[in-house]
C-alpha cells in the first residue's frame, strides 16, 4: 500500500465501546498494518469503476445524491455483467488465497448465526492448477471450506484493469474474530508457507470503506461520521460480513440528523443487504422518524401519496396518526394503490399482501365497511373474511374489546388498537321496524375528556338514520348558572339540503356500582340541516367532580355514552 495512505490509519482515533456488547472490545489498534503483529499480508487489487463516476464518500452532498448515484452504478454494473456466473449485491468482490492459516480465532457466535448465509455474496474464486476456471458450484464449494486450493494458484480476471495495487499486513485471527468471511478464507485446510498472502479485488469506489472497515476490526471505532460515508462502510461490512461494524454504523446513522430521502434510504436496507437484523435499528429509527412527520395526516396528503411502498407502511403502521377516521385511511390506501398500480390484478396483490394489514377495520364505520366488500380493488374472500372479523369485534362487549386490543398490541399490525382520531368511533345498533331507530354507543377514555378542558370538544363518527347523517359531540361547556366548567352532550345532523323531520331522543350514561345506563335527559326536537340539540351539562355536576378519581362515570378509566334516536312518524 502506498505510504500516504498507510499513515493515515497510524494514529487512529480514541477506541469507543462497541455497540455489539456491554463493555469495550479489546483495542488491537497498535496492530495495525504493523508486520510485527501480522501473520499475512493482504492484497488489494483496485479496479476501475463502471463509469466514471467521482468516488461515494468525498464529494456527495447530501445522502439523496449518493443513493441516486449508487444506484445508477448498481444498474450499470448489472447491465456490463451481461452473462457472467458471478453477480454480487452491489460491486463484485474477489478473492484470493496463495496459503491459508489453519489456526483463528472463532468468529464471535453472533456475528457468525447472523452471517450463515453469506456465501452467495462474498465467493471466493481460484484457478485449479491445470489453469481451467472452478465453476460456481466449485467456488461455493472453496468458500465454504469443502474444497482445497493450490499453494500457487494464479488469478485470472479479464472483465477489467487492474488500476493499481494497495498492501497491508493485518492479523488473520483478529479478522477472522470479527468476519465469518474471513474466518472461512484463512482455515479452509489449505497448507501453511512462508509467504502468507490473500488478495482482494474491490472497486474504486469501495476502496475508502475497505479501509475504514478493515481499520474497525482492529479498534472497533470509526472516524467516518457522515451519512454516505458511514452507508458506504456499512455495504462494505454487509459484503464481508462484518456484522458488528454494520451495528455500529447502523447506530450512528440513526443518531445522525434524519431526512425525507435519508428514511426512506434506509428502509430500503432490508432489502438490498444480507444481515438484516444488523441495520434493524436503523430502520426502526427510520419508520419512526416518518411516523412523527406525517402524524397530521391530513396536512401531507399529496406527500405521503408519492411515498413508496415501505413508507407509506411507516406512516400507516402509526398508533399517533392524527386522522379524521379509520375511514380515511382506508380511503388513502385505495388511492395510493390506484396512483402506483394501473394494472387491478396488482392492485389486488399489493392490497392482499401489504397494504390490507395496514387499516383498522373494526374502527371503520358500518357504512364504509360495506362499500369494502362492493370493492373491485379487494379479492372478494379477503373483503368478506375483513369485514366480518371487524363486525365480530364491533360486537363484543367493551371489555372484550379492551382484551383484544391488549393481546393485539405487541403484534406488528395492531389492527385492534385505535389511534388518534378526530372523530370517535361508535357502536351502533339499527332497526327499521316498528319505526326508524338507532341506539349509539359512544365511549371516551379519561385522559380524552381531560384534554377537552377548559373549553375543547371531541365529535363521534357519522352515523344514519332515515338516510340523514348524524353526530354526537361531547364538550366541556361552562354552565351558565352556576359559572363552573361541565360536560355536554350535543345530538347534530349533518347539512344535507332542506329535510326536516322530528326525532325522539334518550342520553344515558353508565354508572357505579351497577354499571349500568342511567337515562339523564329525554326530548323530541324537529332537526334541519346543521342543528344540534343537547344539554350543556348532561351529569349535573362539577368538571372537577366528574374527573375525579373516586367518580362514579368511568368504569376502568372509560367514559360510556349512549344515545338513542327514534323517527317520529
Amino acid at each position: 500500500m502506498k505510504e500516504a495512505k498507510v499513515d493515515q490509519f497510524s494514529d487512529p482515533p480514541p477506541v469507543m465501546e462497541s455497540d455489539s456488547s456491554p463493555s469495550p472490545e479489546p483495542d488491537f489498534t497498535f496492530a495495525f498494518n504493523d508486520r510485527n503483529f501480522s501473520d499475512r499480508v493482504l492484497r488489494i487489487e483496485i479496479l476501475p469503476d463502471i463509469l466514471d463516476y467521482k468516488s461515494d464518500g468525498e464529494a456527495y452532498a447530501s445522502i439523496s445524491e449518493w443513493a441516486r448515484n449508487r444506484k445508477r452504478r448498481r444498474a450499470e454494473s448489472k447491465r456490463e455483467s451481461g452473462s457472467t456466473s458471478f453477480s454480487f449485491q452491489a460491486e463484485d468482490i474477489i478473492v484470493q488465497c496463495e496459503e491459508q492459516v489453519l489456526n483463528c480465532n472463532m468468529p464471535d457466535t453472533e456475528d457468525f448465526a447472523a452471517c450463515e448465509n453469506q456465501d452467495e455474496d462474498a465467493v471466493g474464486m481460484i484457478e485449479s492448477p491445470s489453469g481451467s476456471h472452478l465453476n460456481s458450484d466449485s467456488v461455493r464449494n472453496y468458500v465454504n471450506d469443502e474444497a482445497a486450493g493450490s499453494n500457487d494458484s494464479s488469478w485470472i480476471w479479464d472483465c477489467s484493469t487492474v488500476l493499481r495495487v494497495e498492501t497491508i499486513h493485518i492479523s488473520s485471527p483478529i479478522l477472522a474474530a470479527k468476519s465469518p468471511f474471513f474466518y472461512k478464507l484463512f482455515s479452509n485446510g489449505m497448507e501453511q508457507s512462508e509467504k502468507r498472502q490473500a488478495t482482494l479485488r474491490i472497486h474504486e469506489s469501495e476502496e475508502a470503506a475497505l479501509m475504514d472497515l478493515l481499520n474497525f476490526m482492529y479498534s472497533n471505532t470509526l472516524s467516518t461520521t457522515t451519512a454516505p460515508l458511514l452507508l458506504d462502510v456499512l455495504k462494505a461490512a454487509d459484503k464481508f460480513a462484518v456484522a458488528s461494524c454494520m451495528r455500529y454504523c447502523s447506530r450512528l446513522l440513526g443518531q445522525l440528523p434524519m431526512t425525507r430521502d435519508s428514511a426512506l434510504l434506509y428502509l430500503d436496507l432490508p432489502s438490498s443487504v444480507l444481515m438484516v437484523d444488523a441495520v434493524q435499528s436503523l430502520t426502526d429509527t427510520a419508520k419512526k422518524f416518518l411516523a412523527d412527520r406525517y402524524r397530521e395526516l391530513s396536512k401531507f396528503v399529496d406527500e405521503v401519496l408519492n411515498l413508496p411502498l415501505a413508507g407509506i407502511e411507516a406512516v400507516l403502521s402509526s398508533d399517533d396518526l392524527q386522522v379524521a377516521s379509520e375511514d380515511a385511511i382506508f380511503d388513502l390506501v385505495l388511492k395510493w394503490a390506484r396512483l402506483h398500480f394501473r394494472n387491478v390484478e396488482d392492485r389486488r396483490e399489493v392490497i392482499a399482501s401489504r397494504l390490507a394489514r395496514l387499516i383498522r377495520f373494526p374502527y371503520m364505520s358500518c357504512r364504509k365497511l360495506r362499500k369494502v366488500l362492493s370493492c373491485n380493488d379487494f379479492d372478494p374472500q379477503l373483503a368478506s373474511k375483513i369485514v366480518l372479523e371487524a363486525l365480530f369485534y364491533k360486537s363484543e362487549t367493551p371489555h372484550r374489546q379492551r382484551f383484544l386490543a391488549v393481546e393485539n398490541a405487541n403484534a406488528t399490525y395492531r389492527g385492534f388498537v385505535d389511534r388518534s382520531y378526530k372523530y370517535r368511533p361508535v357502536k351502533l345498533v339499527e332497526f327499521e321496524l316498528p319505526r326508524p331507530q338507532c341506539i349509539v354507543y359512544l365511549d371516551l377514555k379519561h385522559e380524552e375528556c381531560a384534554r377537552l378542558f377548559p373549553a375543547g370538544r371531541v365529535y363521534s363518527q357519522a352515523f344514519h338514520l332515515g338516510g340523514q347523517g348524524f353526530f354526537l359531540s361531547a364538550h366541556c361547556n361552562m354552565d351558565q348558572q352556576n359559572s363552573f366548567q361541565c360536560l355536554g352532550l350535543f345530538l347534530g345532523m349533518q347539512e344535507k339540503g332542506s329535510v326536516s323531520f322530528a326525532v325522539d331522543y334518550e342520553f344515558s350514561v353508565r354508572v357505579k356500582p351497577g354499571e349500568e345506563f342511567l337515562s339523564k335527559y329525554k326530548g323530541t326536537y324537529t332537526f334541519t340541516g346543521g342543528k344540534a340539540v343537547g344539554y350543556r351539562n348532561l351529569l349535573a355536576t362539577p368538571w372537577t367532580t366528574f374527573m375525579a378519581d373516586d367518580s362514579i362515570y368511568f368504569i376502568n378509566s372509560v367514559l360510556h355514552l349512549r344515545a338513542e334516536l327514534t323517527i317520529r312518524q
